[in-house]
């Protein structure tokens, strides 16, 4: 969680990709900044525990997906080394309007 002024800014988790078994080595991650928070460090800071703290529990993949057009969170997820794998069309709603979804990846325990 991010905290600036005694407010929380952002945070970020995982969860799992898929309940079965197989794929018990791979999260699925995201983070969400305030816009008071954009530009400031906090997602890479955010990522940078989280992403630690999965490589320590073993897990081998991490996805993230993200709604498009939307071209901070490409940024940072690929500051990360997560590349895009996956484009989805008219998947997500919000705001009123069908939104393509994309998919980025990348292997923590290569």
């Amino acid at each position: 969680m991010a905290v600036e002024n005694e407010e929380i800014v952002g945070y970020a988790y995982s969860s799992k990709w898929n309940e079965r078994t197989a794929y018990r080595n791979t999260a699925e991650v995201s983070v969400y900044l305030s816009h008071k928070a954009t530009s400031k460090g906090w997602g890479t800071r955010l990522y940078e525990v989280l992403f630690s703290t999965l490589r320590e529990k073993g897990i081998h993949s991490v996805i993230a997906g993200v709604t498009l057009p939307n071209s901070a969170s490409v940024v940072i997820h690929e500051k990360f080394g997560m590349e895009k794998v996956a484009h989805f069309k008219e998947v997500g709603f919000k705001f009123g309007k069908w939104l393509d979804v994309g998919y980025w990846q990348v292997q923590l325990n290569a």
